[in-house]
């Protein structure tokens, strides 16, 4: 009965998309973005209390809430961009993706190095691979399956164009050293609250928080050279690819802290990008869960 009711939503969702014109869908969804945030408590609390933590007082109730709102209406505008996604050209995807920062990349693949890529839940990051994908040859991703068996499909099916492999996020890490093996890419969000016992902390926001070390724990392992890469939003339709420093991973007899300052490195990045455009960041995902738990449950 769920799959039936996801199904339900996400053909009427797709009907909406093709029979509208750009201008006027772009109303509904600002529109239908509204209603969410109105009607959706629980995950507008999850946001608020992140902002307080991230900014505490440097930004205003009503700033605040102006991100919350247009982290809703950003969430909309790339499943909408997903839904036309499906079955994407190269030639079509590279009408609304530019690149920017591409050298050290480039030179990266040139020389055959092992590389992984850092994203975070930012701008259209289901897009973001798919572009990287269709410009320098199929990566290894990584993600969790979601609770619908069909709407994991399609969502699979749209992952997975362009020569990308995903892996489940529960045992992952056997085929990620398989993808360095065969000199894969690999593609990791790494933004997502963890376990104490499958993260370490980091200062993020100036807050401890739990961070993945899987790239570090790869890059160290591999000498794989991490590669920083975010998507933002130019427009409803037009978006920017942007390389930043890639991260080196010291090999030292300290493990234990070069895995650490490589994973500081990367929840670095992802701040100073956060904070660039605070609005197309995934706001309503407990990020500070792990150490703050008692703000989330207040």
């Amino acid at each position: 009965m769920k799959d039936i009711i996801y199904v339900s939503l996400f053909y009427g969702f797709k009907f909406i998309i093709l029979v509208f014109p750009n201008v006027v869908l772009n109303k509904i969804l600002k529109l239908l973005a509204k209603a969410i945030y109105t009607i959706d408590k629980k995950h507008r609390y999850i946001a608020k209390v992140n902002l307080d933590l991230a900014y505490e007082d440097t930004l205003s109730k009503e700033e605040k809430i102006d991100i919350i709102k247009a982290t809703y209406e950003s969430l909309l505008f790339a499943l909408v961009d997903f839904v036309k996604n499906q079955g994407i050209s190269k030639e079509k995807l590279f009408q609304k993706v530019t690149f920017h920062n591409t050298s050290a990349i480039e030179e990266a693949l040139q020389k055959k190095q092992k590389i992984i890529l850092i994203t975070a839940h930012y701008g259209n990051w289901e897009l973001l691979p798919l572009s990287l994908a269709a410009r320098y040859g199929g990566l290894t991703g990584v993600g969790r399956k979601l609770d619908s068996s069909v709407i994991d499909k399609i969502l699979k099916k749209n992952r997975e164009q362009f020569n990308i492999k995903m892996l489940e996020k529960n045992g992952a890490m056997k085929g990620m050293i398989n993808a360095l093996q065969n000199n894969e890419m690999l593609g990791l969000l790494v933004d997502q609250n963890t376990s104490s016992e499958s993260g370490i902390l980091v200062n993020f926001f100036g807050k401890p928080v739990r961070h993945t070390p899987s790239a570090a724990i790869l890059a160290r392992r591999f000498n794989a050279v991490i590669f920083p890469a975010f998507i933002t939003s130019s427009s409803s339709s037009r978006y920017k690819v942007t390389f930043y420093d890639p991260i080196y991973t010291n090999k030292t007899d300290n493990k234990d802290k070069d895995i650490l300052e490589s994973v500081q490195k990367q929840a670095k990045i992802t701040e100073d990008i956060i904070r660039k455009k605070p609005k197309e960041w995934f706001w309503l995902h407990k990020r500070w869960k792990n150490r703050f738990e008692e703000k989330y449950n207040a």
